[in-house]
């Protein structure tokens, strides 16, 4: 990839990672849609290990947003008053395992999805209707993370593993199992986005050696351009993400659903055309 098409798809990745919309679905329309001639060898065995660095400069865009948060989770292991952030740090343990075993065992069956434009539409379709029933499940939730029990933790986790197919989105998912939960809006999207930072930056330390040992010519310096940048992009994404559950307490996942619904029948309209 040139430095230009590196530094596009970065931007994309990282406004799309946190947004319910699903990074992996627009990552693979990205190159569809400004007609990018990608080998499909770089599609196959090269795309997810790209990707994944990029996914390290959004890990390190919400350690920074939740920062302190996060310093208060790492402290309580030193700690025997602070059992809020205690618990807080077994439900992220409990919500991270499912995704990571299962991604574990489907990651190579999964990277020949993601070239797939036509697969990645439906996906997207589906993940709209998955944002809108959780938006009508919803009921005016009024719990906060503090509230949860680990069971439920483990089966907001198992709707993060929906992330690994192309066209839903991780934060949807979350968010959506969070509904279910009973959580408020603005505290399914904190839990969500703290549940994302251990099995992005996770993957991230599986992957990088992959790219440092693989002769991919200058692929891990144009990946590290576009960490950089992806990491900018999710920290406005995640700024600009709490700030809307924040006010639209009622309709908020409404014109993600919108918007998945138009852009992927869109897709599926166009190779028809």
């Amino acid at each position: 990839m040139s430095v230009i098409q590196t530094l596009i798809f970065a931007v994309v990745q990282g406004l799309t990672e946190l947004f319910p919309i699903s990074s992996v679905a627009h990552g693979v329309l990205t190159p569809y849609f400004l007609h990018w001639n990608l080998s499909p060898e770089f599609l196959k065995e090269h795309f997810l290990p790209f990707v994944v660095m990029l996914h390290l400069g959004t890990a390190t865009a919400l350690l920074l947003y939740f920062g302190t948060e996060w310093i208060s989770i790492i402290a309580s292991l030193f700690s025997k008053q602070n059992n809020e952030a205690r618990k807080l740090l077994f439900l992220i343990i409990v919500g991270t395992f499912p995704a990571a075993l299962i991604g574990l065992i489907l990651e190579h069956p999964i990277r020949h999805l993601f070239s797939n434009v036509t697969n990645a539409a439906i996906f997207l379709i589906i993940n709209g209707f998955l944002l809108y029933w959780g938006e009508k499940m919803r009921n005016k939730g009024q719990r906060n993370i503090r509230d949860l029990n680990y069971k439920q933790a483990a089966v907001i986790g198992l709707f993060q593993s929906l992330a690994l197919i192309p066209g839903f989105s991780r934060s949807g998912a979350t968010m959506t199992a969070g509904f279910w939960a009973g959580l408020k809006h603005e505290e399914s999207a904190r839990f969500s986005m703290l549940l994302a930072t251990p099995i992005i930056a996770g993957a991230g330390v599986l992957e990088v050696p992959k790219l440092l040992h693989a002769g991919l010519g200058n692929l891990f310096q144009i990946s590290l351009l576009g960490g950089v940048a992806s990491g900018i992009a999710a920290f406005l994404s995640v700024w600009i993400l709490m700030k809307w559950f924040r006010v639209n307490e009622v309709t908020a996942m409404r014109p993600f659903a919108w918007y998945c619904w138009i852009l992927g029948a869109g897709i599926l309209i166009s190779q028809f055309i």
